[in-house]
């Protein structure tokens, strides 16, 4: 069946994860620049928030730029960060009539004063909407939020506020670049490739992995129906018995 024509399905994730993959083979593949995949992967960014918002999706991160990412040639990297500041510039506010909640998690002190203003600045417009919160994951990467968590709870143990055993899972987890957002229901990666790729790796660890065969620039409100749908299929257990074996 056509993605464009998948049916509602009444189960819905409240947190959808999607790792945007494939922008570069898309524009070799049509013998473009990869900042063409670029820019018509950020129109495919337009299309999910709809999606997400049609169908009742609370949470939606978008891994946007990876901490591996920084090793691309200094033109790309440039490129994507400048579509990131235009995209700000002129579609935040758009997102902010929409009822749209825009936040951004990762290693941010990498990028350029001018950018992380304009992050603030979104973050700041958009902080009392609650429709949609969107997290773009920037400079992200699962390792490095891990470490960061970590480093936080040995200094604060260190300095006698907590002790050792008094760390738990949520305490951990509180001290993510995530903090105070559940953690994914589903995971979505386009493109056909079949990992995580340093993403959400604590976060991840109930979540459905969906895969779908299509470049991100091609993605649209179908495709993102028929992964709602698949997730929807599944019976999660989070480690139990199913109920008809227990």
């Amino acid at each position: 069946m056509s993605p464009d024509r998948m049916e509602k399905n009444a189960a819905v994730p409240t947190h959808v994860a999607i790792i945007m993959d494939g922008n570069g083979r898309w524009a070799r593949e049509r013998g473009l620049p990869r900042l063409a995949g670029h820019r018509a992967g950020a129109e495919a960014v337009a299309r999910c928030l709809r999606a997400a918002m049609q169908r009742g999706v609370s949470y939606l991160t978008l891994y946007a730029f990876s901490s591996e990412n920084w090793s691309r040639g200094p033109q790309e990297v440039a490129d994507l960060t400048g579509l990131l500041c235009y995209y700000l510039r002129h579609k935040a506010r758009e997102l902010h009539a929409e009822g749209v909640r825009l936040r951004f998690i990762g290693d941010l002190n990498r990028f350029d004063d001018s950018l992380r203003a304009e992050l603030a600045r979104a973050e700041d417009l958009t902080r009392q909407n609650s429709r949609l919160v969107v997290l773009f994951a920037l400079s992200y990467g699962g390792r490095g939020d891990i470490v960061q968590a970590a480093q936080h709870l040995a200094r604060a143990a260190s300095e006698g506020r907590i002790a050792p055993e008094q760390i738990t899972e949520s305490m951990f987890a509180s001290h993510l670049w995530t903090a105070g957002v559940p953690d994914p229901d589903v995971i979505v990666r386009t493109s056909g490739e079949c990992r995580l790729s340093n993403f959400l790796l604590w976060q991840s660890a109930y979540a459905e992995l969906v895969f779908q065969d299509v470049f991100w620039p091609d993605y649209t409100e179908g495709h993102f129906a028929m992964a709602l749908d698949l997730y929807a299929r599944r019976e999660r257990r989070f480690g139990a018995r199913p109920a008809a074996s227990a």
